[in-house]
């Protein structure tokens, strides 16, 4: 493997020669362990779809529409800062094809206008409403109701620093034994909720939360709060993202659903019980990955209490959020998940390996910690080690070779491969030009767009260490009634 050269570094390199072979070694086992895991998702990720798709299939929208057994929900939407898009969004929630819904906007102290066009838009008048004060939150300011929207309720509240805590508030405020927490600047499909609150009504003792999936709104036709026509986006960073999006939702969350050890629901589209989010004290305030979080504690609460449950993702719920277009936007956005996941990690890193948790400390923790904690750390270690190595000459050009087919190749074996599934089993893309778009950029991501994240990853881990709190800005473009780049 070695070649001849003259280098001083290399003939560093060359008198620990062991010791650079061991950490290429650990380096490379990681990437192999990671796309190992990938691997094991596809057929897992595949069958789920298949049983759950088939099963919807006896029972039609229609019937779910018009059954008394359909579990009332709460639909929480904290918004801060959402005056451009929020009055949209809502009105598309009005119309929901749901029997009994209420929806509750926390508005968390926004400095823009977002509570005056609420106002104006709804005819919104100050109200009184009974509520718990069990989840702690952020002082209330005022309560406002209209007389037109009956289930319409919007909560003033001072700024609580993230957005657990306007969760919170609208969750101390929520009536219903089911909620569901929205983002302000997301569509809902008129049927999500019905599909989404199905696994609740097929096991009600059991179920716990239910994630549906989360699609790029950017490129979509939006009028009065509802996609007339769907398409893909026309700016490469929100094009790139949906891609992320597939595969992160129909590939990875579906595979753990289908193992019973579900890590996360999104925070911006996912259905949880009332009695429990109380029990385990709400959305945490101390971690910016609230999401994650939240979930990794119903585990721990239904686990330590011996409480049999289950946590479910569907994969046809669809929710439209914005995507960032811009790269200072989507830095801020992966250094926050970064961070957050390392917050979530270390607050219960005793559940690492840990048979008190069932599977889910045994594996689905572990998995997390190769993921989230190592991972990112190994990926850029790798990206600039093995060139650096192969010029030097400590590396022959088969092993770097080797480093790229599991790093490139199979990432897009990867990504390829979900576009197949959501197509056999979903037929969400409405153009073949569209599979192929999407197919050309699996390909494209791996060269700058992937290592660029590597590297927001690793600044991640660095505000981390230093302690680095906040969400920073996040604006949104308004695309709630026009078509988007």
């Amino acid at each position: 493997m070695l070649e001849q050269f003259t280098s001083p570094l290399g003939d560093f390199f060359l008198a620990h020669i062991i010791w650079v072979y061991v950490f290429l070694g650990i380096i490379f086992a990681i990437g192999i362990l990671q796309n190992l895991i990938s691997a094991l998702q596809l057929p897992a990720a595949y069958s789920e779809m298949r049983r759950h798709t088939q099963a919807e299939d006896s029972e039609t929208t229609w019937q779910l529409l018009i059954s008394e057994e359909v579990m009332p929900i709460s639909i929480l939407v904290p918004a801060y800062n959402e005056a451009e898009t929020i009055v949209a969004n809502l009105r598309s929630m009005l119309f929901l094809q749901f029997p009994n819904i209420e929806i509750l906007v926390a508005n968390d102290g926004s400095t823009d206008d977002t509570l005056n066009v609420l106002i104006e838009a709804f005819d919104l008048r100050p109200v009184a409403r009974a509520h718990e004060l069990t989840v702690p939150h952020a002082p209330v300011r005022g309560v406002y109701g209209s007389p037109a929207y009956p289930q319409l309720l919007v909560i003033d509240k001072e700024n609580g620093g993230c957005k657990a805590d306007a969760v919170n508030a609208a969750l101390n405020f929520s009536r219903h034994p089911l909620y569901c927490v929205v983002d302000a600047d997301s569509l809902l499909e008129p049927e999500s909720l019905l599909r989404c609150v199905r696994p609740f009504m097929e096991e009600p003792e059991q179920m716990v939360a239910v994630g549906g999936t989360i699609r790029v709104l950017n490129g979509c036709t939006v009028k009065n709060g509802r996609i007339t026509k769907i398409d893909l986006p026309k700016k490469f960073l929100p094009l790139v993202q949906t891609m992320e999006y597939i595969r992160a939702f129909l590939m990875a969350r579906l595979a753990w659903s289908h193992w019973g050890m579900l890590s996360i629901v999104s925070g911006a589209f996912g259905i949880f019980r009332r009695d429990l989010s109380m029990k385990v004290g709400g959305w945490s305030s101390d971690t910016i990955g609230e999401d994650y979080d939240f979930i990794v504690k119903l585990h721990r609460y239904l686990s330590e209490q011996n409480i049999d449950y289950k946590m479910r993702y569907v994969p046809e719920p669809v929710c439209w959020t914005e995507a960032p277009e811009s790269l200072k936007v989507l830095r801020t956005q992966r250094t926050r998940w970064q961070r957050g996941a390392l917050e979530v990690a270390a607050k219960n890193k005793d559940m690492f390996f840990n048979p008190r948790y069932g599977r889910f400390g045994m594996v689905a923790m572990p998995n997390n910690l190769l993921v989230d904690v190592i991972g990112p750390i190994a990926e850029f270690i790798g990206y600039l080690a093995f060139p650096f190595l192969f010029f030097l000459g400590v590396l022959d050009q088969a092993f770097l070779l080797a480093f790229l087919a599991i790093f490139f190749i199979f990432g897009t074996f990867i990504s390829v491969s979900t576009l197949i599934l959501e197509e056999l089993e979903l037929a969400r893309s409405p153009r073949a030009r569209d599979l192929l778009k999407l197919g050309l950029v699996a390909l494209i991501e791996n060269f700058g767009y992937r290592q660029l994240n590597s590297w927001w990853r690793i600044v991640g881990w660095w505000q981390f260490l230093r302690k680095v709190e906040g969400w920073g800005e996040m604006p949104r473009l308004g695309t709630s009634e026009k078509k988007a780049g």
